[in-house]
Order: C-alpha cells, then structure tokens, then sequence
C-alpha cells in the first residue's frame, strides 16, 4: 500500500452515497433533494484559507439552478470540497480565426445560477472561463500577424469582460482571465487586458497555464493574485508508483520557485486523470483520444499522492478536474476524469475532510 494511502487512511474513506445500478439511464432518478446527503453546508472559509475542490461541467441535461446541480453541488461539500471552479465556454472558429464569440454551453442566468446555488452550500467560486476552439486546442492558436493578434484579444476581451461582469454580480470570489492559450502567453495585449477585468471583477484574479514549464514564459504574474496551473506530467507505470514520485516533488519543487519568485501563491486549476489503464502514462488524454478498460484504483492512488505532494505553503488552492452537474455520473464502468460515484471520490473525503 502506498504510503499517502497509508498516512490518511485513504482507501478506507467510504463512498458517500451507492452507486447506481449499471444498466440504468444517465438521466436523473432523484426529483427530490431528500435524496442528498444529510450533511449540513459547509462553513464558508475564511478569506486566507486554502481553496480544496472541484471544477464543475455543466451538463445540458442538468443545467445549473435546477434540483440535479444543486444535489451534485451538495455532494461534492460532503466529498470535502470546500470550493469550486464554474467552467463556462468563449468559442472561437479556428485557430486561426481572430474572431471569438461567447459560447452557448451555459446561458448567463445558468452561469449566475450555478455561483448562487455554490454560494448557498457554503463553497466559494472562481469563474474560470475555458475557450472552444473548433477542430483543435486553445494552445494551437495562431494567428497570422500583430493586427491579428490585437483582433483576437479585443475579441477575447469583450467575451470576457462580460462573464466578469456576471461573475461580480452573483458574487463568486475568484475569476480567471484565461485557461491555456499557451501560444499567447508572451504577448503585451495580457497587461491591457487584465487591467480591463480588474475594472470589472473585483475578486481574486488569476490565469491558467498548460504546465508549470509555461509558467515561465509569463511575465506579467505580477498583475494577477495568484499563478494558475493545470498539472498532467506523465507519471509512468499505472503499477510503478516509485516512478510517479520523483515526478511529484519536481513538479511542486517547481511551484515552490514559482511562488517565491513572483510573491504569488500556486492554483493548480485543474489536476486529476482518467479512471482506465494505461491513464499514468498519460494523465492528460481524453475518452475520445483512447478506449481503454476502467481502472478506479490508479486514479484514486495518483489522486492521493498529488494531494499528499500539494499539501504545502506554496500551494493556495487545489482543484481536482472535474464534477458534472449530473449527479449520477461517474461509477466504476466509467474511463472518464469525472471522480463521482469512484475510489477517487473517497479519496477526497480522506484528504479534505474537515
């Protein structure tokens, strides 16, 4: 048995709730909050305490504001959570493309729904827009020139400012200016455009990196409140857990600079990896990317050591990727990243549990 499993009596933390019967529709079967679990909402916490929770996809058929987002919510606080990450969409044509318009996977009043509903379990609210870039990733962005480049961020800004603007207005704590966007990371527009949601947002802000690598090519940290990271590395061997530690205490002995050289504390926005085989070795790819067989247990166990290794002083927040708004997602069939209904789900419990 590893050793953070050992320490925290992680594999002995219960599932919170029974699974659903395999074979059953995705769909709901619970018109009621009756079937919550009885834990009262969590304390909100103080404005110096660390931030440990989850990032929320909103899922169409679960919008939030309804009974099945505020179920999934409350779940994710008896799982320990204290926080949570609102993930909704800019959308953009190509990655080519100047042009960037607002998504249509969250309406504004299911955006300010979603942060109220949070806000009334108790659990604080970063806004961390992502952006959808038709047929490739928000870090292949590539514009042709500077005008280009100027195009895509007025763009960029006007969609932002707008989810700003809602963010403030239904009281969530933290936003984020951008998720990725790994080939903009050097360009000046970044200082004008913070600037612009600083007049919006009166609230924690931060941006999110691809990697602690590119951390490095950011040079305007100093305008943000906090240094936002999403963390996949490949680890190894879904059964060579001594070949995912020395990768662990690199990657948070390279936060740990991070914070002491731009006077920020650390978000990891994101981290986690999917319930399947062969998911160590590459933490970062999607269902869609590989079929492969579930495997709960390497997600719990890579999920136990990364809390273990990011319970430190540089390390302000913690947000495991991801919880849908359905609350029956999930389970032990499932090869996806979502931590409901699985092993992993009580090794949150154990490692957060107040």
């Amino acid at each position: 048995m590893s050793e953070p499993f050992r320490r925290r009596g992680l594999l002995a933390a219960p599932f919170l709730l029974p699974l659903p019967a395999l074979g059953q529709p995705a769909r709901s079967r619970l018109p009621a909050e009756a079937a919550a679990p009885a834990a009262a909402p969590v304390a909100t916490p103080g404005p110096g305490a660390a931030w440990r929770g989850v990032n929320m996809a909103q899922v169409e058929t679960h919008p939030f504001g309804g009974p099945d987002a505020r179920l999934a919510l409350r779940r994710a606080a008896a799982a320990g959570a204290d926080s949570v990450a609102v993930v909704p969409f800019l959308w953009q044509s190509g990655s080519t493309s100047p042009e960037v318009s607002l998504g249509s996977d969250m309406s504004p009043a299911q955006l300010q729904a979603g942060i109220q509903q949070a806000r009334e379990l108790g659990l604080r609210v970063v806004v961390k827009p992502h952006l959808w870039v038709q047929g490739g990733q928000p870090g292949q962005i590539m514009l042709a020139n500077a005008e280009a480049w100027r195009r895509w961020f007025a763009s960029y800004t006007t969609g932002l400012l707008h989810l700003a603007r809602l963010a403030q207005e239904a009281g969530a704590e933290a936003f984020s200016v951008g998720t990725g966007l790994s080939r903009s990371l050097a360009r000046p527009e970044w200082r004008g455009l913070i600037g612009q949601v600083r007049g919006a947002f009166r609230g924690k802000l931060l941006q999110v990196v691809d990697s602690t690598e590119m951390a490095d090519q950011v040079q305007h940290w100093d305008q943000l409140d906090a240094i936002g990271l999403k963390l996949y590395p490949a680890l190894g061997r879904d059964d060579g857990p001594e070949e995912w530690t020395p990768v662990m205490r690199r990657e948070a002995e390279r936060m740990d600079r991070l914070a002491s050289r731009w006077r920020r504390r650390i978000w990891v926005a994101e981290v986690g990896l999917r319930s399947a085989a062969g998911a160590a070795a590459r933490p970062w790819e999607v269902v869609e990317d590989r079929r492969t067989q579930p495997d709960a247990r390497v997600q719990a166990e890579v999920l136990a050591r990364w809390l273990f290794h990011l319970d430190r002083p540089s390390v302000e927040a913690v947000l495991v990727w991801r919880w849908f708004t359905d609350p029956l997602r999930g389970g032990p069939q499932d090869t996806d990243f979502t931590v409901q209904n699985k092993l992993a789900e009580g090794v949150m419990l154990g490692a957060w549990a107040r």
